[in-house]
């Protein structure tokens, strides 16, 4: 049984991550921030035994060590868990406090995410990292302007998945930066195209077609490329 660890899986993208996986005959270990946000998850955890719930900021390194020796190998790692930060400001009301917290936890925290469980994907069959990014990171497809600390905090993501793919490749370990879509979710907001569940259909199949010819791409939940 192959295994997957999810980071921010108490609701929303990771949470059905979580429950695809599990409908698909794989053992998940998948990480939440606190009770009350992750009922649904670990409601789940109770009927069934493939399914094991770790309470984890990903910004705190020191209890992600703590965890990683309690892990066994890794197949697939998906960097789910993200922060947009405030929404609606304009040039000149940048909240730099909040700007931190976002390349924090969007940029920072799947790097030493990786570099912390890599011993145990280096144990894994599947070999394989993915990183859940977002089209906005595009500096292609920003044609609005706006949306300066979650714009740099996935264009930052999509840099580091680039370096990870080659200073991995020597080892056939595969990394991804997907976008999942604009998707109904907290943060996607009311006007969201696309279901959870379509997303992470269209995502999980990616990942799963993905080779070493992939590493180091941007590709869309729907399986096409996006431009840097």
């Amino acid at each position: 049984m192959s295994l997957v660890f999810i980071t921010g899986a108490g609701r929303g993208i990771g949470l059905t991550l979580a429950k695809w996986y599990l409908d698909n005959g794989w053992q998940v270990h998948a990480t939440y921030r606190n009770e009350q946000s992750a009922r649904e998850l670990l409601s789940l955890e109770q009927a069934n035994a493939s399914l094991t719930c770790h309470c984890l900021d990903v910004t705190d390194y020191h209890g992600l060590s703590n965890l990683t020796a309690q892990l066994p190998p890794i197949d697939l790692l998906i960097n789910n868990a993200g922060y947009y930060g405030p929404s609606g400001y304009s040039l000149g009301e940048t909240d730099i406090e909040e700007w931190r917290k976002v390349l924090e936890t969007n940029t920072i925290a799947p790097l030493k995410i990786v570099e912390t469980l890599l011993p145990l994907l280096r144990k894994g069959q599947v070999k394989k990292i993915a990183c859940l990014s977002s089209k906005v990171g595009s500096m292609t497809d920003n044609t609005s302007g706006r949306g300066y600390i979650y714009r740099s905090s996935k264009a930052a993501l999509n840099s580091v998945v680039k370096s990870l793919s080659i200073d991995l490749a020597p080892e056939g370990i595969i990394v991804l930066a997907l976008h999942p879509g604009w998707v109904q979710t907290k943060m996607g907001g009311p006007n969201a195209l696309i279901s959870t569940e379509r997303s992470v259909e269209g995502l999980a199949q990616v990942i799963d077609s993905a080779t070493t010819e992939n590493s180091g791409q941007f590709i869309n939940f729907d399986g096409s490329a996006i431009p840097w």
